[in-house]
């Protein structure tokens, strides 16, 4: 019994080892089996391992800053976001072009800045790069400021962080040409456009007038920022009289040393000879052709222009160059002053 069964053992092994020795390749997998229980929860991260912290944290940081900016600055209210779509006005008037163009470092009006389509209006990602290390330093400034070639004047602004507002707040358009010692008006807007504060602190931008950078420009690092912000980083962006005192010990308003006093007188007196002459349109405060025979003014075109002799010309640039900087001299009082003398001896 016993042998029979050795043999039947060895048989069956013998079977097996031939039938292994004929097998084929190895067949192709079958499918996945599901899956197994789920082990149990890792432990959270720490707060303090989370880089995101340091900006979303238990502080006001952000919310301040938004809420002063959306509330109060021009440029969150809404006032900045005009035409942001159109190639000539994308540059500066949403944050599609804003960012494109000066990462790019490129001038307001260069041509590649085209086709902006769902513009948005300004929000923190037009100044700052919001969320590419998701670290604070996120809070970098757009374009890194670096030091701003001004497009329609010789100068760079070099300002520091004050450079980033000097991108959008130059002048914006040519000046006028001049033939046979004539400029032809051929728009009621003619001048420079509104915002030319990058140029008032140089001393430059004027026509027919010469002068040199505003200690607001050469002496306080920042420069807009320095004035606009503050230590603080107010983000309404008005200016404050406190951030004065360092330099103007006894400053109670911006009239230091009565500047704003002058300018703004020398301003309406100029006006006021604009109006007489029958150039400046008294409802609209624009250029404008009269009309004895109606008594009305209409609008300078290439089919009906306006022409004036080049020192007219220019009195009617420096007269808008130094209205649209908006600041009455603070941002360089000696500047001013002569433009607008120059302008009120061309039109005397």
């Amino acid at each position: 019994m016993r042998k029979t069964t050795l043999l039947l053992g060895l048989t069956l092994v013998v079977a097996a080892l031939a039938l292994t020795a004929c097998a084929g390749a190895e067949g192709p997998a079958g499918p996945v089996g599901p899956a197994g229980p789920a082990g149990p929860p890792g432990a959270p991260a720490a707060a303090a391992d989370l880089t995101c912290t340091e900006c979303h944290n238990n502080t006001t940081v952000i919310l301040s800053k938004e809420g002063q900016f959306r509330e109060t600055s021009v440029h969150g209210t809404g006032e900045s976001f005009i035409r942001g779509e159109e190639g000539s006005c994308a540059g500066c008037h949403g944050t599609e072009g804003v960012v494109a163009r000066i990462s790019a470092g490129l001038p307001p009006h260069d041509e590649s800045v085209v086709g902006i389509t769902n513009v948005s209006p300004f929000d923190c990602r037009t100044c700052h790069v919001i969320h590419t290390s998701y670290t604070a330093a996120d809070w970098a400034l757009t374009g890194g400021a670096a030091p701003v070639k001004l497009e329609y004047t010789a100068g760079t602004f070099d300002g520091g962080s004050g450079n980033l507002c000097a991108n959008c707040h130059q002048i914006r358009n040519a000046p006028p040409k001049v033939e046979a010692g004539n400029v032809a008006i051929t728009t009621q807007r003619f001048g420079t456009h509104y915002g030319v504060e990058a140029q008032m602190l140089l001393g430059e931008g004027a026509l027919g007038v010469t002068g040199t950078p505003s200690a607001h420009y050469a002496g306080i690092e920042g420069t807009c920022v320095a004035c606009h912000m503050g230590e603080e980083g107010n983000h309404t962006y008005v200016p404050d009289t406190a951030r004065c005192v360092a330099c103007h010990a006894d400053a109670k308003n911006f009239d230091v040393n009565g500047a704003q006093t002058e300018i703004e007188g020398l301003l309406e007196e100029l006006h006021t000879i604009f109006i007489d002459k029958k150039m400046l349109n008294p409802e609209t405060d624009l250029w404008g052709i009269y009309d004895a025979a109606t008594g009305k003014f209409s609008n300078p075109s290439a089919d009906a222009p306006l022409v004036v002799p080049e020192a007219v010309a220019n009195a009617m640039w420096n007269y808008k160059f130094v209205t649209y900087d908006a600041s009455m001299g603070v941002h360089n009082s000696a500047y001013a002053k002569a433009i607008l003398e120059a302008a009120l001896e061309a039109m005397k």
